[in-house]
């Protein structure tokens, strides 16, 4: 009982500060949400058009829900930016209440702990975004994937149509479990009701337009194949630049070879995630167990789509919480040193957006030397779980 207390104690007291510091930390971490979200969500109710049926629109369908939802809050406390933190904190007080359980497990505890302390170490960014919506349904299909596994495959469907990265996590679960009929099945229907509706409300021409926009987009520049670009415009190189990009809100960068590196990135992220997927499918097949290969799989399949990625921005270190957590539950003695590093990861993130972000977009020393060392810390993560994915030992079944 004592540490069932504690834990909703800890959870009340890192959603209440780190809430609030989206409203004290520089370059407004919560900006995203009563800039975009909400003028998206609103045009809704006023007949301005839909995003994703009237308009091609950068994210999946169902993230528009969660911006909708986010009104009934804020209209009770008079925010909408308030309303939205609320309703992320709803969110993952469900996930955490399946995942702390009775409080009596010591790896539940574990998870539940590097939970908390991600996102503090990650801070406003982490809730003031769409991916955190995604990250409570990604934990909980994480954990009922053996025992529920249709509930499982359409809580990650339903993150996936949020937020693309927890097809990572689908893409696993199909190969790692063994009623992956049942997996496939619920997804499938998922998706097939998502579409349904976006082409019943006339959107068929912009039912994958989250799909095909990515496709033309330059190197945004916290990705870590921009580091070099970052480190030239530092170094004040001739036609090395950082720039703002008004058509997608971004920064990207600019300098030598930057198209031919740009058109290369999105096959590459294809074959290095298919590679891992094949590494996972011969585990299998040699009958690796769930528990073991799981986890390895999710995350390195999850880091791939970060680090062989031209996109990249601070609340990508979400898609890390849910696999880590779902390692620590089961074996935490493996994955401590990996939750570490994420942790780490997730701090100077924090460091880059929003305490040190002027000094990317204006290249300065420090904090272009800190966005580096994170960017190393995602390869390193890359590099380690693939390796225990080759690594991983199978079992000798007759």
């Amino acid at each position: 009982m004592t540490n069932r207390v504690l834990g909703w104690a800890a959870f009340a007291l890192v959603h209440l500060v780190v809430g609030a510091l989206g409203f004290l930390l520089p370059n407004e971490p919560m900006g995203d949400v009563y800039r975009v979200y909400e003028p998206w969500s609103r045009a809704v109710f006023s007949g301005g058009g839909i995003v994703g049926v009237t308009q091609d629109w950068v994210y999946p369908h169902l993230a528009l829900l969660p911006m909708l939802v986010s009104h009934l809050p804020g209209a009770l406390v008079g925010s909408y930016t308030v309303g939205w933190a609320i309703l992320v904190t709803l969110l993952d007080a469900v996930a955490f209440a399946v995942l702390i359980g009775s409080g009596r497990s010591i790896g539940r505890r574990c998870a539940a702990g590097f939970w908390l302390a991600a996102i503090v170490a990650l801070g406003p960014v982490g809730m003031y975004r769409i991916d955190a919506v995604s990250v409570p349904l990604a934990i909980l299909g994480c954990l009922w994937l053996l025992r529920r596994p249709g509930v499982a495959a359409a809580l990650l469907a339903a993150a996936t149509w949020i937020k693309i990265w927890p097809a990572a996590l689908v893409a696993t679960a199909v190969v790692a479990v063994r009623r992956r009929s049942v997996v496939l099945g619920a997804g499938a229907l998922v998706s097939v009701v998502v579409l349904g509706v976006v082409v019943a409300a006339g959107g068929a021409d912009h039912a994958l337009g989250f799909v095909t926009g990515q496709t033309g987009r330059g190197l945004q520049v916290e990705a870590p194949v921009s580091a070099v670009y970052l480190w030239g415009a530092l170094l004040g190189l001739e036609g090395w630049t950082v720039y703002y990009d008004q058509g997608i809100l971004t920064f990207q960068v600019t300098g030598p070879l930057l198209e031919v590196v740009s058109a290369i990135m999105t096959p590459a992220l294809v074959l290095a995630a298919g590679a891992v997927v094949a590494v996972g499918v011969v585990k299998v097949r040699r009958n690796a167990a769930f528990v073991r290969l799981f986890p390895t799989m999710g995350l390195a399949l999850t880091t791939v789509l970060i680090v062989v990625n031209k996109v990249g921005s601070p609340q990508f270190q979400t898609w890390l919480f849910a696999i880590v957590v779902f390692g620590l539950v089961v074996d935490r003695r493996r994955w401590v040193a990996p939750g570490i590093l994420v942790l780490l990861s997730a701090a100077l993130t924090q460091l880059v957006y929003p305490v040190l972000y002027n000094g990317i977009v204006s290249p300065e020393i420090v904090a272009v030397a800190v966005l580096t060392l994170r960017n190393l810390a995602l390869v390193v993560l890359m590099v380690w779980m693939v390796v225990r994915l080759c690594r991983l030992p199978v079992r000798s079944i007759p």
